[in-house]
């Protein structure tokens, strides 16, 4: 009879004594607590290191290491960490001679006293006497859900054969190859561009530290099971070591192309033979290993140059994003990079002379310099040798793991994010440095150089500047599809600054494409959201880098004051991007307590995950900090985006996507297509793939969107629309300050404002005096040129709107309002509109009802003491999205605080707006929030899990 409760099989009645015992142990320490284990780690890598100190931290004794012999000079880094504990470490070469084992190396083992071995990452062949010599045997990691890809390389033939699942393995080691009882397994998804990195990186190094750790555990319970293997689904897989393994087969699909080559990356690599001359007898083929497989899904194929492959009559095409191969199906594959002779490129390149600014070296500042020695001590840990500039990282003996390790450290100590394929291409120390320094810099959006344009050169305000003139779409800036252009007019002086594309249908659906695929399958929906908020720091550092060359854009583009545009538009929009970045990592849900089903119980919680693809249309008074309040929050929730500026000043938003490229905003993340409202925008709307609409315009517009939103895919929309803000004033202001505030409130930005107070109601006993300062205050303007320094009031935004605003105030006259000064254009140049006062406005006028969105302040008095009198006037607006209060009374304030309905409410204050508090109108003035936490909620949605146990 067993007396052990498990499955397995006994070699001997010493076996059967050993695991009686162990039986009695178990129900002790189920009865007393866990066992503290004496344990021997035979295996190697940083794998084993974690294993190594987490066992440790659980309280077990780790009383000896074994690992593999040193290589040259360099230590496995389970010795190094064994050393530094003081314990016994043992190198040996080999375990057994003329398959013996070796009876010292056997004495040298035992002489530990473990009870428990735990092979985390082993590469040698460990002897029977070793493996059952401790009272609990031996547990072994392996790479794959056993019994299924048994064998050294389980992880690629998983990505070979297009497993949809893969996993890892905790299991008792036996005589067999693989064969043994199952402890645990563990497994997940294999996502479609999962390559033998991702895989690791992402599932089997983090889970499988953590199962070999629970293994540990339940053995120290006396809770471990062993479970047979079944002979039903086992495979074994032979070792891909051999070269002809390794080569590509052309009788494969598409998708089987894509696994075979994935599963070799990054190392060895899948090659093959290719000229980029059409073949004949005399052809000289060349030998490359292709990396960096994706499934390529465009409708259609782009032109290129012809590559041939030996072996496949169906050439490829050689393109600027890589190297397209053909499968037996008719389906593509593209590849991102290639090695050749030993060096590792873009498949783009291969061919091709390098560009001289590519091998150019960037002379480093003292800083830089600092950190280039901090990197060569970190590649001397790992090489345990000394690093010239030419040493070569593989080379001086690196492997794959050491490739992990050095990306990890450099985050860790510069804050540098590398990927693996960036020390691949750079495997020399002077070339990683040059990588290192690129990206730290933010000189491309790869950190491979500076983001390439045709570029806009002028000199103005004592700079020069540069700016895109074309849209930008997948990290490129390109061409209208039609090629088409508008020109780009100086408020200020009626000249043409530039031709920028006019983009359409065909250039929405393309960048809505973009915005897909790096969302749903790159870089950007994979990142660590802390991560992602580096990004959008390092965004907002180069922001404020070029804050001057924005603002001086923006002036010259929109007519905005420079000294405004430096602090407000630039300014605060800088401050949005900072605040949206910190909030990348603090998005998550909550658990909620829901009745239990008895006799189980249920966890129910929530996540917040982004909408997906979202489109943002913005308007032409604040062009860069409207495009920061709604996009700073879409990309902090995980999104990605396309942009339509305003038509008549694109500039700033064009600028802004170079210095997002050389932040490292990874393509498709941010398009901006250029070009009319009514077809960009309409075509966001109507688009399905679009999640996600956010708008700022005038209210006869967002209702056009809104049906669009809904007729197409039912989308999530917020809207910011037109405004009519009442501001009171009351007679128990301090008058000094009223006035103050109300030439701001209404003069603020040419009037260019959202939140303008589009009428003053003062009370009588004060009216008089407030209009008699307002005109000498008026009188004190400076109107000009938007650079000069000590320009007040520039000009309006655009031809259009100027003539809205003269016939806007030509109605106010007719209708029997009194024009106190102003009304008119201003006799110069450029778009320039005089500061206007209107009086004795009546609440039936249309310049009472109506916003002009331009410098026109319309005063009506009303009663003294009459508080609800004039918040029944106040609110007889369908606008309702700012307003603003002054009196001393304070309970008065409060009182009419919650009377105003306005999604704002302005205090003896006016126009302070904060990046953390929420902004967003009341009824036609639209809905949804732009700035502070709220704004997150415009760009999430949240999904309820429940789970039964």
């Amino acid at each position: 009879m067993c007396l052990y409760p498990c499955t397995g099989t006994y070699r001997d009645s010493t076996d059967i004594v050993k695991r009686f015992i162990g039986f009695c142990q178990a129900s002790w320490r189920k009865t007393h607590g866990k066992e503290t284990l004496r344990v021997a780690i035979i295996g190697q890598s940083l794998f084993a290191v974690e294993v190594y100190k987490a066992i440790k931290s659980n309280g077990h004794h780790i009383v000896g290491v074994f690992t593999i012999p040193d290589q040259g000079s360099k230590e496995d880094p389970l010795a190094t960490i064994a050393s530094q504990d003081a314990v016994p470490t043992f190198k040996f070469k080999a375990w057994r001679q003329k398959g013996q084992i070796i009876p010292e190396v056997l004495e040298q083992y035992k002489s530990v006293g473990a009870n428990l071995n735990v092979l985390p990452f082993c590469s040698q062949f460990i002897p029977m006497e070793v493996i059952d010599y401790p009272q609990h045997k031996s547990i072994v990691y392996h790479p794959s859900i056993l019994p299924r890809h048994r064998g050294a390389n389980a992880i690629a033939w998983t990505l070979i054969e297009g497993d949809a699942k893969a996993g890892l393995s905790i299991f008792w080691a036996d005589d067999g190859l693989d064969t043994g009882p199952v402890l645990l397994q563990r497994e997940c998804d294999v996502l479609e561009d999962d390559t033998l990195d991702s895989l690791y990186k992402r599932f089997m190094y983090p889970e499988g530290i953590k199962a070999t750790v629970d293994a540990v555990e339940l053995i120290a319970l006396g809770t471990a099971p062993v479970l047979q293997q079944p002979v039903e689904g086992a495979t074994y897989d032979p070792a891909l070591n051999k070269k002809d393994l390794q080569q590509v087969q052309w009788r494969l699909s598409g998708q089987q192309l894509h696994n075979f080559i994935r599963g070799l990356d990054s190392s060895p690599g899948a090659w093959t033979c290719v000229s980029l001359e059409e073949p004949t007898e005399s052809t000289v083929w060349q030998e490359i290993r292709l990396y960096g497989s994706q499934l390529f899904k465009e409708s259609s194929i782009p032109t290129g140059r012809p590559v041939y492959f030996q072996g496949n009559d169906k050439p490829g095409i050689q393109w600027e994003n890589g190297l397209l191969i053909p499968g037996q199906d008719g389906k593509w594959i593209n590849v991102q990079r290639i090695s050749a002779e030993g060096k590792v490129m873009k498949a783009a390149n291969y061919g091709r002379q390098a560009e001289s600014s590519s091998s150019a070296a960037v002379e480093l500042t003292e800083d830089e310099k600092a950190k280039q020695e901090i990197i060569r001590q970190v590649w001397k840990s790992i090489l345990s040798a000394d690093v010239s500039d030419d040493t070569d990282f593989f080379g001086a003996g690196a492997g794959s793991m050491d490739v992990v390790r050095l990306v990890e450290e450099l985050k860790d100590k510069i804050g540098v994010t590398l990927q693996n394929e960036d020390v691949f291409m750079a495997t020399k120390f002077n070339e990683l440095i040059q990588c290192v320094i690129s990206k730290l810099r933010g000189d491309g959006s790869d950190g491979s150089g500076k983001v390439e344009y045709d570029a806009i050169v002028m000199t103005v305000n004592n700079r020069e500047i540069r700016f895109p003139h074309q849209q930008f779409i997948n990290g490129k800036f390109m061409d209208a599809a039609s090629g088409k252009t508008t020109a780009i007019i100086n408020p200020t002086d009626e000249s043409v600054i530039c031709q920028v594309s006019s983009g359409g249908v065909e250039d929405v659906q393309k960048a809505v494409e973009a915005a897909r695929l790096a969302f749903e399958e790159g870089e950007w929906g994979k990142m660590n959201a802390r991560d992602r908020g580096r990004l959008l720091f390092k965004l907002a550092d180069l922001m404020e880098e070029h804050k001057e060359e924005l603002a001086t854009i923006e002036s010259i583009d929109s007519g905005a004051v420079y000294t405004l545009a430096l602090k407000t538009h630039v300014g605060m929009s800088i401050d949005t991007w900072r605040y949206f970045a910190g909030w990348c990592d603090k998005i998550h849900g909550s658990t909620i307590p829901v009745n239990n089903a008895r006799p189980n119980k249920n966890l129910t919680f929530t996540r917040r995950e982004p909408v997906g693809v979202c489109g943002l249309v913005t308007p032409w008074n604040y062009p860069l900090m409207m495009l920061s309040w709604k996009m700073a929050a879409c990309l902090a929730a995980g999104n990605t985006v396309v942009h339509k500026p305003a038509e008549v000043c694109p500039l700033t938003a064009l600028k802004f996507a170079e210095l997002a490229a050389r932040a490292g905003i990874p393509p498709g993340v941010i398009n901006i297509v250029t070009g009319k409202g009514s077809i960009i925008g309409q075509a966001l709307a109507e688009h399905p793939v679009v999640r996600k609409l956010g708008f700022t315009g005038s209210t006869e517009t967002g209702k056009i969107v809104m049906r669009a939103c809904a007729d197409s895919n039912l989308k999530k929309t917020s809207l910011e629309l037109g405004g009519k803000s009442p501001f009171i004033i009351f007679s128990d202001c301090d008058i000094d300050r009223a006035v103050r505030l109300g030439m701001s409130s209404v003069f603020f930005n040419k009037g260019e404002n959202c939140i303008a107070a589009g009428r003053l109601f003062v009370e009588k006993p004060i009216h008089d005096e407030f209009v008699k300062r307002v005109l000498i205050e008026i009188g004190k303007m400076s109107i000009g040129d938007p650079l000069d320094r000590g320009t007040q009031h520039g000009p309006q935004n655009h031809k259009a709107h100027l003539d809205k605003l003269i016939e806007y105030c030509d109605i106010g006259v007719k209708e029997g309002a009194t024009l106190v000064t102003g009304g008119k254009r201003a006799d110069r140049p450029g778009f320039f509109f005089l500061p206007t006062v209107f009086t004795d406005v009546q609440d039936h006028m249309y310049i009472a009802k109506e916003e002009s969105f331009g410098p026109v302040m319309i005063i009506s008095p009303f009663e003294s003491g009459d508080v609800d009198g004039v918040l029944r006037r106040a609110n007889a607006s369908e606008y309702g999205l700012a307003s603003g209060v002054i009196t001393r009374d304070l309970s008065k304030a409060l009182y009419v605080t919650e009377k105003l309905q306005a999604g704002t409410v302005f205090v003896n204050t006016y126009n302070k707006t904060d990046v953390a508090a929420p902004f967003g109108g009341f009824k036609q003035s639209g809905f949804g929030k732009d700035l502070g936490e709220e704004a997150l909620n415009e760009y999430l949605k949240t999904k309820c899990v429940t789970i039964e146990y």
